[in-house]
């Protein structure tokens, strides 16, 4: 099963795409491989213009269109998902993520902003047709600390929601893979034999 990591933070490094990344090493444990794709290295212009006719552009909806599930990280600005995030977003067809799950994540300054994304980003992922957003993942600055030497430090809190994120996410994955393999190619009338 293909994963997307969509990082929607304009900023790098992020506190957004650290978590994003330790997502995709807790995946990977499982056995699950991803491919990342950071929306600050798609061309601006292009982006900001919806040049659906960019070549980078369409790899880009491309690699959506390739996944089972996309993992979307964002930092949470004034009460609502990043900006690129949206305008990447914008650039999907109506039914980018049929058939997708998708598990977001979002950082922000405080508990205030922790409704962003039920109340912004779910909905958007909702209407392009995904097939099911699992629990959101809220974490604060403080919940998230970063060192050089020890590198990425999460509060227990939150290392228990991303466990139980990425488990929900890889169980969900299997099912998926197992209805998949047990969909039966259709038999045409014509070649159905009865006997009386």
């Amino acid at each position: 099963m293909n994963i997307l990591l969509l990082a929607g933070s304009p900023s790098s490094p992020s506190r957004s795409t650290r978590l994003l990344h330790h997502v995709g090493e807790r995946l990977a444990l499982l056995g699950h491989r991803y491919v990342k794709l950071h929306v600050r290295d798609l061309p601006a212009q292009p982006l900001v213009h919806a040049d659906f006719g960019n070549t980078e552009l369409t790899a880009a909806r491309e690699q959506v269109a390739q996944a089972d599930a996309v993992v979307i990280a964002t930092p949470v600005y004034k009460a609502a998902y990043s900006g690129i995030l949206k305008l990447f977003l914008d650039l999907l067809p109506q039914d980018g993520l049929s058939g997708k799950l998708v598990l977001p994540l979002a950082t922000g300054g405080s508990q205030s902003h922790m409704l962003a994304l039920d109340y912004g980003l779910r909905p958007v992922l909702s209407s392009l047709d995904a097939r099911h957003v699992l629990p959101s993942i809220y974490a604060t600055d403080q919940q998230i600390d970063w060192s050089a030497e020890e590198g990425l430090r999460l509060d227990p809190a939150i290392a228990r929601r991303i466990s139980d994120g990425v488990e929900n996410l890889s169980a969900s994955l299997a099912a998926l893979s197992e209805a998949s393999a047990n969909v039966f190619d259709p038999i045409p009338f014509s070649s159905v034999r009865c006997s009386v």
